[in-house]
């Protein structure tokens, strides 16, 4: 590619200009993140203006910036350095690849705290979810293939899951694990992650943020919310209950030019079903912090889930159709049920039908640590009638919002007066059934938000113990008051 077709691009996430190298730090940054994410060039001697200054003793600085690299980035990053004139001036290239030794990190910070990823035209600090992802994705492993011995099969919810499969496979044993929702570990049947994820019994439990959250709100903003409404259900049946709810807030009519009645909405539910189920099928369940957020405003609707790009992916490559599958179980169990229809196609076929239908393009952003899916309409579909409305985002349930907390939750509020291991809470509470205490004390008062662990990446640890939440501390205060 020729500068000038670089230049008119601009910055980007396989992109970046310099006009020198007197501040290395950002340059280092950028090499680690490049490497990390989906490679990318460096062209040192470019101003703030785009323009070509070009570089001083370029010779000079070529071997300055390979010595700087070799003793700044770890493991041990080989670029290709190239010289290039253009008008007279001398440019400096550096550029990057994908790195199968990633995750690279800057020495001086060390492996925990200097691993950076490529977002947009910024570089962002990986956390250790995302050094965790960046790890499996080198070697080849995949996060919801991974075993869980602390489990069992009794874990998994066999009853939902062969009511999903009536009809298409019957589930015994082997056929688990054809579909990996267990794994042979140490001679006994466990699940993996993927498993758990779509048919645990105590899902949440193990991952707080594996639910999905939905929100009609009022305009084009989220100043004000309608309606919002938060599944728990497995995620294969989240498809329906996500689409339900946005069905819920459209309107609908009909087209009687054919034999039989066509429902037409004013929202394209065909897209729509789409971006539900890519936004399922490829968030990044080993990130903690949000689970899957679907807003329907005004003017469009939007869909987030957590987790950035694959590694080697860009924008660009998804809107192509080439595609990198983060959850292989989750997708294999999509596909079985026919949520899926063929592999690669979904953001692809998105895009055709939005052209075929005349709509405004979607749009597809890398925002913080999660991928941002926007279906714009072709009108306007505004709420109509008398309109209750509620200042703020969507958000965990906040006791002021649902009184009615169930009084097991509230024992365990009221008795986690630090943070406290299960045995201790439940010698606090009087209790000696395990299941009896998870089921009903434990698990709803962390759905409720009252509780979170401390340990959150390893649910089930030895050192795990628990502790209240802002909004715990806040109900139990409105409680003493």
């Amino acid at each position: 590619m020729v500068i000038e077709e670089l230049l008119s691009r601009g910055e980007g996430k396989t992109l970046e200009f310099k006009r020198e190298l007197s501040s290395p730090k950002g340059l280092m940054k950028t090499l680690v993140a490049f490497s990390n994410t989906a490679g990318g060039k460096i062209i040192v001697g470019i101003d703030d203006s785009k323009k070509v200054v070009g570089v001083d003793r370029p010779l000079d600085e070529e071997e300055r910036l390979c010595s700087m690299i070799a003793d700044s980035i770890k493991p041990r990053l080989v670029p290709n350095v190239e010289l290039m004139t253009v008008d007279g001036k001398t440019l400096l290239i550096v550029e990057v690849f994908l790195s199968n030794s990633r995750p690279h990190y800057i020495a001086a910070e060390g492996p925990d705290q200097g691993v950076y990823v490529r977002l947009g035209s910024s570089n962002r600090q990986a956390d250790r979810e995302l050094i965790g992802e960046l790890r499996r994705s080198a070697e080849g492993v995949s996060y919801d293939e991974l075993p869980m011995p602390e489990l069992s099969e009794d874990d998994l919810d066999l009853k939902a899951a062969r009511r999903l499969f009536k009809g298409r496979r019957a589930l015994d044993d082997q056929e688990l694990l054809t579909l990996k929702l267990l794994r042979r570990e140490q001679g006994r049947l466990v699940p993996t992650r993927g498993g758990m994820l779509l048919f645990g019994r105590e899902r949440v439990f193990h991952y707080p943020d594996a639910w999905v959250q939905c929100g009609r709100f009022i305009g084009n903003d989220k100043g004000d919310i309608f309606d919002h409404i938060e599944l728990e259900e497995s995620l294969p049946e989240s498809v329906e209950s996500i689409m339900l709810f946005l069905k819920k807030h459209a309107m609908r009519g009909a087209d009687f030019s054919e034999i039989q009645r066509k429902d037409v909405w004013s929202i394209p539910i065909d897209i729509l079903r789409e971006v539900v189920i890519n936004a399922l099928v490829h968030s990044d369940y080993s990130q903690r912090g949000s689970p899957v957020r679907v807003a329907f405003f005004d003017d469009r609707i939007e869909v987030e889930n957590p987790g950035i790009l694959m590694p080697g992916m860009t924008i660009e490559d998804m809107k192509s159709g080439v595609s990198k599958i983060r959850n292989p179980v989750i997708a294999r169990v999509f596909r079985e049920l026919k949520l899926i229809e063929q592999w690669g196609s979904g953001v692809r076929s998105i895009f055709n039908e939005a052209a075929k239908q005349n709509l405004p393009m979607p749009e597809i952003i890398e925002i913080g640590m999660r991928v941002r899916f926007i279906v714009r309409f072709a009108e306007a579909v505004p709420l109509r009638g008398n309109l209750k409305k509620t200042r703020g985002t969507m958000g965990r349930a906040t006791p002021q919002a649902t009184p009615q907390v169930p009084p097991t939750v509230e024992k365990l509020v009221c008795v986690l007066n630090r943070e406290m291991k299960r045995n201790e809470i439940m010698l606090e509470l009087g209790l000696k059934d395990r299941k009896n205490f998870r089921q009903e004390y434990l698990s709803p008062a962390i759905k409720a938000g009252f509780v979170e662990m401390t340990i959150p990446d390893k649910p089930s640890s030895g050192l795990q113990k628990y502790r209240l939440t802002e909004a715990g501390r806040a109900f139990l205060a409105s409680r003493d008051s």
